[in-house]
Order: structure tokens, then C-alpha cells, then sequence
């Protein structure tokens, strides 16, 4: 009985022990990380300051682009059977509920009826370049960050470098070999802080791109359909005469 309440009590400072070990191992790792990051010195806040740009570019036009693409899938149809019926002014007001891309290209067709064709499909498409340039807007800043951030991350790598060599240089004959792997080692976070901020927004340029492209497409098809639509009712009118 004495003997396994001896041995449950050995187990039990064993599991203390080995739960002590592992929590400050914990929170080595963790400090680790941001002194790491730290001995990057000023340029890993320059890709800071990249990042969060780039996460704010991101997110902005993901939201704008996602919004500019919901609209009701009825609303061509709509449009053009009030055109077809000559109803222009309920085909402007439901142009006006409907806040997007295609609805203000497709009001600015109607607002130019009567005329040639050839002049409502040019209104119709400065309206659709000036939506897509509005969509665009930041997308070359992130194409930036995606480009710049590897290369200030290998700036830092060779003036990590540079600096290196220099307190090889200045030490004479006591060389330590710490004093090369301490600069190689600070180097070399700046380049994978580089990376990593070029990586995501790469990724997040392409992404965005992919996105455009998408709802470029749809513009373009609802322009077809009421372009169409006006030909027809011009075919109509000539046909009444």
C-alpha cells in the first residue's frame, strides 16, 4: 500500500516536471518568433507597412468587386421587355434601384435611344471602360508590393551580409565564426519576410484579376443582349412606318 502511494507520488512529480519543461519551451518559441522578426531590423517595418497595404487593397476590392457583381439575373430581361414596350422611364427606374456596373451602363444606352446605334454602344462602352478602371484602381499597387517586397527582403539579405564581413574584417586575426552566422542569420529573415509578403500578394493580385475578368465577361454579355434588344425596337419602329 506505503510502496504505490510512493510510486503514484513519483509519477506525479514526473508529470510536474515534464509540464514545466514543456510550457517554457512554449514560450521560448513564441518569443523566439518576434525576436526574430526583430533582428530584421528597419526594413521588416517596411514590409509591415507593404503587408497591411496590400491586406487593405485586398480587401477593399474583393468587397467592391463582390458587390458589383450581384445583381438580379432578371434585370436584362426586364429592361428589355420594358424597351420592347416602350416603357423607357420604368426601364431608367429600374436602371436606378439596381446600383452596379451593368445597371449604369445599360441607363446610360437608354438615355441615348433615338439615336444611331453606333452612337448608344459607344456611350454604353465609355461607361463600361470607366467601371472597369474604377474596379481596377489598386490593382497595380498590389502588383507592386508583390514585386518590390522580395526585393527589399534580399536588400536586407545582402546588407545583412555586407555587415557581416565588415566585423570579420574588423576583428582581425580573432575571427569567430558567430560573428558570420549571426549576420547570415539576420539576413535571412529579411528575405523570408519578403517573400512571404510578395507571395500573398501575388496570389491576391491574381486572384482579383481572375475576378474582373469574370464580371468584364457578364457587362459585356448584358451589353450584347440590349444592344440587340435596341435593334430590334429600331426595326420595329422602321417596320411601322
Amino acid at each position: 500500500m506505503i510502496s504505490s502511494l510512493l510510486l503514484q507520488a513519483d509519477m506525479a512529480e514526473e508529470a510536474i516536471e515534464t509540464a514545466a519543461s514543456v510550457a517554457p519551451a512554449t514560450q521560448e518559441l513564441s518569443f523566439s518568433l518576434l525576436g526574430m522578426a526583430a533582428k530584421g531590423g528597419w526594413l521588416m517595418i517596411v514590409l509591415l507597412i507593404l503587408s497591411i497595404v496590400a491586406i487593405y487593397i485586398f480587401g477593399m476590392k474583393w468587397w467592391s468587386i463582390r458587390k458589383a457583381g450581384q445583381f438580379d439575373k432578371n434585370f436584362i430581361k426586364d429592361v428589355n421587355d420594358y424597351i420592347l414596350d416602350g416603357k423607357i422611364r420604368s426601364a431608367k427606374a429600374l436602371c436606378k434601384r439596381n446600383d452596379s456596373p451593368v445597371s449604369r451602363m445599360i441607363e446610360k444606352g437608354i438615355s441615348r435611344l433615338g439615336k444611331p446605334l453606333a452612337d448608344i454602344q459607344a456611350a454604353v462602352e465609355n461607361v463600361g471602360n470607366l467601371e472597369v478602371a474604377r474596379l481596377e484602381k489598386g490593382l497595380p499597387i498590389l502588383a507592386a508590393i508583390s514585386g518590390g517586397a522580395p526585393m527589399i527582403g534580399f536588400l536586407g539579405t545582402v546588407m545583412g551580409m555586407v555587415q557581416a564581413f565588415f566585423n570579420m574584417a574588423q576583428a582581425g586575426n580573432n575571427i569567430d565564426i558567430t560573428l558570420l552566422s549571426g549576420g547570415i542569420y539576420t539576413a535571412m529573415i529579411t528575405t523570408v519576410g519578403g517573400l512571404i509578403v510578395g507571395i500573398l500578394a501575388y496570389f491576391g493580385y491574381n486572384f482579383l484579376s481572375a475576378r474582373i475578368s469574370d464580371l468584364v465577361f457578364k457587362m459585356e454579355n448584358s451589353t450584347v443582349e440590349f444592344l440587340d434588344t435596341v435593334l430590334t425596337k429600331q426595326e420595329q419602329a422602321e417596320n411601322a412606318e
